[in-house]
């Protein structure tokens, strides 16, 4: 294709203790990738100096060492970074311990150079092959993130939103605040949520993980308890900011108007539940109507809010 040809396609590997892997997935990247960044993360194995080695030899690859770990997302702030420096045009993640299958990337990277999408990434829930291949802690896990993400980043048209196999516009790369990406677990949902304030737009682009021997940093402890106090905060932050600081809409109305509304119906009626109780009589037909109807109008009212978020998200504009 043309288009990658006149692009300057850049991958970045995050490794950490991947000696057994690493030198496979960079002998598998195409011939078409103008630089290939690998960064080790203070890796305790061999990973660095087959690193090395194989940089002598191959003049694409790019190495950028941490004296400390930083996580995979400190490792892909380091080489975004350095991508931009490079002044490649788009920036491809692949992880080093050989999941991804570099014959993706062509797929990848197409919704990019037509204009279609500012970022894409992998999806292995659109496939029932894939599906049956991946571990079942990681399926089940994904399912009920997927939606939480949804809602926490306001990107309702993807899934499987902790894919690590992504692509991005380096336009759109460098209005990325990295300040505000997690460098650990959480890197994924947290660059999606910043796109989102960049109004980038987000294409899903099937394809299958491969698993090995590989082990996930992404334990059930932490999706269970670690990701959904930080998935309300990305919420709030995207809902305030979105809704009340850069724009007002009719979105922001709903929300002012069913949020009170839903709360007073909750609150009134319990309130006049507990003292009707107390004196042991039944509570007038108007006194149970009220909140009823409050709960009922409140509860459209964030229902339509939420019809509205969902049709909401970044979206490339038709042309006229």
């Amino acid at each position: 294709m043309n288009l990658i040809n006149e692009t300057k396609l850049c991958v970045v590997i995050p490794c950490y203790n991947v000696s057994k892997h690493i030198e496979n997935v960079i002998n598998g990247i195409p011939k078409d990738i103008s630089y290939i960044i690998a960064v080790n993360d203070c890796s305790t194995d061999s990973t660095q100096s087959i690193l090395e080695q194989i940089a002598i030899n191959n003049l694409k690859v790019h190495i950028v060492s941490h004296t400390t770990n930083q996580g995979v997302g400190g490792a892909m702030i380091s080489g975004y970074k350095k991508s931009l420096e490079l002044g490649a045009d788009i920036t491809i993640k692949m992880d080093g311990d050989g999941q991804m299958d570099p014959v993706n990337i062509s797929k990848l990277i197409h919704p990019l150079l037509t204009g279609k999408a500012d970022f894409s990434k992998g999806n292995r829930f659109r496939d029932l092959k894939a599906l049956q291949s991946m571990p079942a802690v990681r399926r089940i896990g994904n399912l009920g993130l997927s939606f939480l993400i949804k809602a926490a980043s306001g990107y309702w048209n993807i899934f499987d939103p902790t894919n690590g196999f992504t692509a991005i516009k380096n336009e759109v790369l460098a209005e990325i605040n990295f300040d505000k990406l997690h460098k650990r677990y959480y890197f994924e949902t947290s660059m999606i949520a910043e796109l989102y304030f960049c109004n980038a737009v987000i294409f899903d682009v099937p394809m299958k993980a491969l698993y090995a021997d590989e082990v996930s940093g992404l334990s059930s402890t932490k999706m269970l308890f670690e990701f959904p106090p930080k998935l309300l905060i990305t919420f709030l932050r995207r809902i305030l900011l979105k809704y009340f600081l850069f724009d007002f809409n009719i979105g922001s109305l709903y929300l002012l108007a069913g949020i009170p509304i839903f709360l007073y119906g909750i609150i009134f009626g319990l309130l006049k539940f507990e003292e009707y109780d107390k004196l042991g009589v039944g509570a007038p037909t108007g006194t149970v109507i009220l909140p009823t109807l409050l709960i009922i109008l409140g509860f459209q009212l964030l229902l339509a809010g939420l019809a509205f978020d969902v049709n909401n998200y970044p979206k490339k504009q038709s042309s006229t």
